[in-house]
């Protein structure tokens, strides 16, 4: 399997220089189907060490954007990925890191030259966050659209609600299935399965261990999962006010490391890529520390996620 990373210092780490070599991802008449991480930290909060939850699928160079957290747009630029290209956006749930940039990134694209619809799925919610942040942006809006040619935004967004499991797009490229998963309080969230001709790749979204999710992700080639590292909880709680409240959140909210391994397990998937790592502004929890404990359970590869890796 190859990777590669599209960011940072290429003279301080050599392996990224390769992946600096194959930008843009995106290139036209691009086959096959490519995973990039965008922002694999978990969580709201701004961090230097990762950026916030979005993943991108390129599926013979078609992007397939799944959750918008903060600077998606930004992220989606670095991997080499055009904004005007974008058509298809996934939301797994409605928190603030997974759907802080959904307008920006469309209002951005359309800024950049987008013309043709975008097709927003998800849970609902959705329509009224489009219409708020459209109303939001009116101004700058109208002028782009007077002023630069632009076409009306509001109309090329298509907003697609659900509330249950379904198969949500099925076109000549890729077959997208939703499953309901357990985030607690917030319902409904979902995770999601793309199988591309030629490969089947899940996203977990947010939740907590979930038998929903393994039926899903059944024989899967890759398997992307939020994570918690359990030793590291206490370290964050001395550094919050609300540390009871956060802490009942996240321990009924999110999967823990040995858990991941078991629903890898569980799902017989060939790869397991952590991700929205929680804590994840924690720069001394080490990659063998994120995975040691699913490798117990896991027996198959494990990948600890980087931003704008490529898998």
């Amino acid at each position: 399997m190859q990777l590669a990373l599209a960011a940072g210092s290429a003279a301080a780490l050599p392996w990224l220089a390769q992946a600096q070599a194959a930008a843009p991802l995106a290139a036209a008449g691009d086959k096959g189907t490519r995973l990039i991480l965008l922002g694999t930290k978990g969580g709201p909060t701004p961090s230097a060490l990762r950026a916030a939850p979005a993943n991108v699928l390129l599926i013979d160079g078609q992007p397939y954007v799944v959750d918008c957290g903060n600077g998606v747009a930004q992220q989606l630029v670095k991997a080499g990925v055009k904004l005007p290209q974008i058509r298809d956006i996934f939301l797994t749930h409605q928190h603030s890191d997974h759907n802080a940039d959904l307008g920006n990134l469309v209002l951005l694209a359309w800024a950049t030259g987008l013309a043709t619809p975008v097709q927003m799925y998800g849970p609902p919610g959705m329509r009224r966050m489009m219409d708020d942040f459209v109303r939001m942006n009116a101004i700058d809006i109208a002028v782009r659209i007077k002023e630069e040619g632009r076409p009306p935004l509001r109309p090329l967004v298509k907003i697609h609600e659900f509330s249950g499991p379904r198969v949500v797009l099925e076109n000549d490229q890729v077959k997208v299935t939703a499953a309901l998963v357990d985030h607690y309080t917030l319902k409904p969230a979902f995770a999601y399965r793309f199988d591309s001709k030629d490969r089947s790749v899940v996203f977990s979204g947010d939740t907590a261990y979930n038998d929903n999710l393994i039926q899903l992700a059944k024989g899967a080639d890759v398997l992307v999962h939020e994570v918690m590292y359990l030793p590291a909880l206490e370290k964050l709680m001395r550094t919050v006010d609300n540390a009871p409240t956060l802490l009942d959140h996240l321990v009924k909210s999110h999967t823990s490391t040995a858990q991941v391994g078991l629903a890898a397990a569980r799902a017989g998937v060939k790869t397991l890529v952590l991700s929205h790592f929680v804590p994840g502004g924690d720069p001394g929890i080490t990659d063998e520390m994120w995975s040691a404990e699913a490798r117990k359970q896991f027996s198959g590869e494990i990948i600890v996620g980087k931003d704008l890796m490529v898998i």
